[in-house]
């Protein structure tokens, strides 16, 4: 029993030990799963709180922030109601002062109705008394009212015109001021700047001979040589009492030049006889010619003119044997180019231009004597023949007016030339060309309506007019000197510019008896 009943005890006991251990592995697993899910329960209350609280916390930002915006808006419509409530009050405010002024207007209107009832009232009491005013001083004046309106008007317009040339003169005298200022700083600067010379000379040319001796082979048998001369060279030669010379005389200052030079050294050679006259006239004549390229090739080296054609420099050349009243025209016209050149470099004008016109203005006078015209015509032609620009060709043919001048280096040109002419010491005129030009303008003047006397001063520069005051009136005395300076223009040739002046003067006198 004992051998049987060990084996039952280990199996009870086996079987007690495993439901022990599965009891025991039950309550731990139960153990585990209750501890878990108190953990979890834990975790779970605690995200639950954190998330109340969170909730919390949101709500009451929320509150705090709608809190806020319903007290801001309800603030935003407190002060607009406010705004309101002042704009009311100013509407009300201007409304009342409206009403104020609309009551102040209607009164001014009533008291402004009354006055002008009055005014009227008055206005017709004027014009009763104007008219009966009017009506004595008719009977008074035995004038009726479109006399005196015309008397009136006459009176009006001797005072307007009285006025008008007053303010002519001081608006002229004002531009003349300034003008005569402005042209003198630049008339002074020009010739500052500007050194020349020139040589005086006449229409003969006198020749030195060794002794008296030499006349009679000059004139030769029955005078052959002296004719032979004559007939080679175009001259004249007056063989007369001055002792020691010879003068040849010619209208062509060429032709003088090349019998000069040709009796100059027939004299130094002694043989005279027509064969040897008329090879050293030949010979003579080609050393003019010769000189004449030279001088016209000088003059534009000097007046800084390059360019011009061949013909025109021997054309320019020849001025050098040209005298316009003592005055050498070669050295006038390359003086006339510096003065035109400095006065356009002043103005801001073309100074190559100016000073091509002042080279050639004159350059007609070299063959004035062989063609019809005035010498500014004749030259302008031959520039344009030779292709010298257009503007120069214009300055040459209007310094003397006798065209119409088109650019300002014209108007340039005619001043230089007039400097260089008028200058003090620059011409020369005879005593009777003298007395026939201050006669002259003297007649002009008096040839003038009004005009009681006339006097030509300063060696026929200035022209002074007395005028009957009667007869001419300020205005008209204006008017009469632009005409008189105008017909002068005209009429008359002379350089520089002459002044005219008119004197109106009244003198009342009375006598104390």
């Amino acid at each position: 029993m004992d051998g049987l009943g060990n084996p039952i005890v280990l199996l009870i006991d086996l079987v007690i030990g495993i439901a022990l251990g599965a009891a025991i592995l039950y309550y731990v697993q139960n153990r585990q799963g209750k501890n878990r899910r108190e953990q979890a329960e834990a975790e779970a209350n605690q995200i639950t709180e954190q998330a109340r609280t969170r909730a919390t916390a949101v709500t009451r930002e929320a509150e705090e922030k709608a809190r806020a915006v319903t007290e801001e808006s309800e603030q935003a419509a407190l002060r607009r109601r406010r705004d309101l409530d002042k704009e009311d009050e100013r509407l009300v405010r201007r409304r009342e002062d409206l009403d104020k002024r609309l009551e102040k207007m209607e009164l001014r209107e009533q008291t402004l109705n009354k006055r002008q009832g009055k005014m009227d009232k008055q206005q017709n009491d004027l014009q009763k008394l104007e008219s009966e005013r009017l009506a004595e001083l008719q009977r008074i004046a035995e004038m009726t009212t479109d006399e005196a309106k015309k008397e009136l008007i006459a009176a009006v317009e001797r005072e307007a015109r009285s006025d008008m040339a007053r303010i002519i003169r001081q608006v002229e005298a004002e531009a003349r001021e300034e003008a005569d200022n402005r042209a003198r700083d630049l008339i002074a600067l020009a010739v500052q700047r500007l050194a020349s010379e020139h040589v005086s000379e006449i229409a003969v040319s006198v020749v030195q001979l060794p002794s008296d001796e030499m006349k009679g082979r000059i004139i030769g048998r029955s005078g052959r040589n002296i004719r032979a001369f004559e007939i080679a060279t175009g001259v004249d030669v007056v063989v007369d009492d001055t002792p020691e010379a010879v003068t040849i005389s010619s209208f062509d200052p060429v032709r003088r030049e090349v019998a000069k030079r040709a009796l100059a050294k027939l004299v130094v050679d002694g043989r005279i006889h027509p064969a040897r006259i008329e090879k050293l006239v030949e010979d003579a004549k080609a050393e003019v010619e010769q000189s004449i390229r030279e001088e016209g090739e000088r003059a534009a080296y000097e007046a800084g003119v390059p360019g011009l054609h061949p013909e025109v420099i021997k054309l320019l050349g020849r001025l050098k044997f040209r005298t316009s009243y003592g005055q050498n025209q070669h050295a006038h016209s390359v003086e006339t180019a510096h003065i035109a050149g400095m006065i356009a470099a002043e103005l801001g004008a073309d100074v190559q231009l100016a000073k091509a016109g002042g080279l050639l203005h004159d350059i007609g006078k070299a063959i004035d004597h062989e063609v019809e015209g005035t010498h500014a015509l004749i030259g302008a032609d031959y520039a344009k023949r030779y292709g010298v620009n257009a503007k120069v060709v214009n300055a040459i043919a209007s310094h003397h007016h006798e065209v119409e001048q088109e650019t300002v280096e014209a108007y340039i040109v005619e001043a230089a030339d007039a400097i260089s002419g008028a200058r003090p010491g620059a011409r020369r005129e005879s005593m009777e060309t003298y007395i026939k030009r201050v006669k002259g303008l003297e007649e002009i003047a008096n040839s003038f309506e009004g005009v009681e006397q006339s006097y030509a001063l300063q060696a026929g520069r200035e022209v002074r007019i007395i005028v009957r005051p009667e007869n001419i009136d300020d205005l008209k005395a204006l008017r009469l000197a632009r005409d008189v300076a105008r017909k002068i223009e005209e009429t008359m040739q002379y350089p520089g510019q002459i002044k005219v002046q008119v004197i109106r003067e009244i003198r009342a006198v009375d006598y104390a008896k």
